[in-house]
């Protein structure tokens, strides 16, 4: 029997489903990596919640970059449209980011400050590299994984019968992205790689468009787990000042 977050977006037989068919153990590792089980049952360090917050907002704004890249790229006037309200709509997001940055004790000053990691770097400059060098499908395909996998990963949070509930520190963040509103962004996120994969010949650049859709995911994979390695270190750092 299909697990709820396995049909919840795209069709069967649809470019999307494919694609993460045909990445499977990395789609595994994204959405269910070590990082997504500690904010399910609630034992992430919260240092490392605070590293994964600060690199997002740092996300966000070459995410923004990359869906007015989409504004150019698109097929159509309405998809323009479309683009352009959702770069309205992260732009407002950043704002309300470093208001959720406040209340885990870190101050507009620091977030600012933060250089961005390595990974952040990689994610979001290979994005932007996809939608230069090729066409609309290319770069939704690259964003694809961000959209919906954020939905996948609530979904399967909300499922996880390790969920703590009661005092669980990440309640608000899950609750962010299994929130109908949400869940119904990636619906159409999803959506929309299936109808342009029959528009613009998705059958027939699949090998190259699985590709693009596989590094996105290992590289979401990467993201989580930069906030456990900067804990890790630090950990490791303090530990040689000891001894």
């Amino acid at each position: 029997m299909a697990r709820p977050w396995d049909v919840a977006f795209g069709t069967e037989g649809g470019l999307f489903r494919r694609l993460r068919s045909e990445c499977a153990s990395d789609w595994e590792a994204y959405t269910w990596h070590p990082f997504v089980r500690g904010i399910s049952d609630g034992t992430l360090p919260l240092a490392a919640f605070r590293r994964y917050l600060i690199q997002d907002y740092l996300f966000l704004i070459h995410f923004a970059r990359a869906k007015a890249l989409a504004v150019f790229k698109a097929e159509s006037i309405q998809a323009m449209r479309e683009k352009t309200e959702g770069i309205a709509a992260i732009l407002a997001e950043t704002t309300m980011h470093l208001r959720y940055c406040e209340e885990w004790g870190i101050s507009q000053a620091e977030v600012l400050a933060t250089p961005e990691a390595a990974e952040t770097v990689s994610y979001t400059r290979y994005v932007i590299d996809r939608g230069l060098a090729g066409d609309i499908l290319d770069l939704e395909v690259a964003l694809a994984p961000c959209t919906v996998g954020y939905a996948e990963v609530a979904l399967r949070i909300e499922n996880d019968p390790n969920r703590r509930r009661q005092g669980n520190p990440y309640e608000t963040w899950i609750s962010t992205y299994a929130a109908p509103g949400y869940q119904a962004l990636a619906k159409s996120a999803a959506a929309r790689i299936d109808a342009l994969g029959v528009s613009h010949g998705g059958e027939a650049r699949f090998p190259m468009l699985s590709a693009i859709f596989s590094e996105a995911a290992r590289l979401e994979a990467r993201f989580w787990q930069q906030g456990l390695d900067a804990m890790r270190n630090a950990t490791s750092d303090a530990e040689k000042v000891h001894r």
